[in-house]
């Protein structure tokens, strides 16, 4: 097991990779969740590439999740403004004197939101799931990405629980898309984890589902750029 404090030292100081990130901090309506609470963050800020893995589903894999996972589960209502923090390293706050704090700025692209409704969003267990976005931002009528918006907002991407969503309990997939190596096959990055919510005043739709890994080929436009 390594611990959270241990982790924030190394990571905070030199266990980590240039340019990279970690979704690692929500908020709801405004106020702090707490920092890496009901979130299963990696021991690594590294992304994943290969999107017929389990790891494209919450990380893991090159980038071994943080276990036991915390216990906390997000109340987020139906309709309320969420927001998702990313940092390079493992902090709780914007670092202004590291420069690739929250990403790099090269590492354009957009940013996503899914969510699966689960039995429990403490279960361990992520894999065939039915997942459906709730989030999206691209690339912008004036060539800026979603990631430049987080970059000047030091992190920070705020999007809102649909008021339709129905109540119970979810893990909250947030991911980035960096393309600046998209060119090539496997180049295209992914930073992603998963939060533990449960959603109240919920609404009853029954949105279309995707699988993770299948959401995604390889080649696919989007995450193959020619």
């Amino acid at each position: 097991m390594v611990s959270p404090s241990f982790l924030l030292g190394a990571l905070s100081l030199s266990g980590y990779a240039l340019g990279h990130t970690i979704f690692q901090h929500v908020y709801v309506n405004g106020v702090d969740q707490g920092h890496l609470k009901g979130v299963r963050y990696p021991t690594s800020n590294g992304p994943i590439n290969d999107v017929t893995t389990n790891d494209i589903i919450c990380n893991g894999g090159p980038n071994p999740l943080v276990t036991p996972y915390d216990t906390t589960i997000i109340e987020i209502p139906a309709g309320a403004t969420v927001t998702a923090e990313f940092h390079h390293p493992l902090s709780p706050t914007y670092v202004p004197t590291d420069g690739d704090d929250p990403i790099a700025s090269s590492h354009k692209g957009p940013i996503m939101v899914y969510l699966a409704k689960v039995a429990s969003a403490l279960q361990t267990t992520v894999t065939g799931l039915q997942w459906f976005k709730i989030y999206e931002d691209g690339l912008h009528s004036d060539g800026t990405w979603a990631v430049d918006t987080m970059i000047t907002n030091q992190g920070k991407v705020n999007f809102q629980m649909p008021v339709c969503v129905p109540n119970g309990e979810y893990f909250m997939r947030v991911e980035l898309i960096a393309l600046h190596g998209a060119g090539s096959l496997l180049g295209a990055q992914f930073y992603l984890e998963c939060a533990q919510i449960r959603v109240t005043n919920g609404g009853s739709a029954s949105p279309a589902t995707v699988s993770f890994p299948g959401a995604y080929g390889q080649s696919d436009p989007g995450i193959l750029v020619k």
